[in-house]
């Protein structure tokens, strides 16, 4: 339990080199997989973007803000195209909607996807990397979807930024679970 407890978003300033070993990054994508899945239909999809893919992300990032935002000044394109580039290894988590069983709901699909996002980090707190879940303007925007090869069926959960932290970050103050708690009777 004191694992799950001490997990905490790291922000991606923090984060450094040296980027998850392909076998971290193998064992956080197999902690996806275990995601809870109604139906068995797999509805998630995982993009692993390291070293220098993340400047061909950077680049497609910046493109899309062009096209969103016409008048967006060279500051805002700079900072956009940073972005995947604060951290040493990016995993792009996608949702798939199938027709092939129309009896689960979307939103089922959804959250196994957002699960699998979880173990993710989950899996990387375990490995000692640092980690945090972002989507932004570029996680539902169609440049960016059709730069990464996604169809039609797929939409982006989030961008999980991972890395090495060569620092102390202090524990957050967590909120009381009772505070969001009804008790039905």
């Amino acid at each position: 339990m004191s694992f799950l407890l001490s997990r905490k978003s790291i922000v991606t300033q923090w984060m450094v080199e040296p980027a998850p070993s392909k076998e971290d990054i193998n064992f956080m994508l197999q902690a996806a997989v275990t995601a809870p899945d109604h139906g068995w239909l797999r509805p998630w999809r995982f993009i692993v973007i390291e070293g220098e893919a993340r400047n061909k992300l950077s680049d497609l990032f910046v493109d899309a803000l062009k096209k969103r935002s016409p008048e967006a000044t060279q500051e805002q394109l700079e900072k956009e195209g940073s972005r995947p580039k604060l951290a040493p290894l990016v995993i792009v988590v996608c949702s798939v909607m199938t027709d092939e069983k129309p009896g689960v709901p979307q939103n089922e699909r959804v959250l196994s996807a957002g699960a699998a996002a979880q173990n993710i980090l989950l899996a990387a707190h375990e490995r000692d990397y640092g980690a945090i879940w972002l989507t932004g303007n570029a996680a539902y925007d169609p440049t960016v979807k059709e730069g990464l090869g996604l169809k039609d069926n797929m939409d982006i959960v989030g961008f999980l930024y991972i890395g090495s932290v060569e620092r102390d970050v202090k524990e957050r103050k967590r909120p009381n679970p009772e505070e969001y708690t009804i008790k039905w009777e």
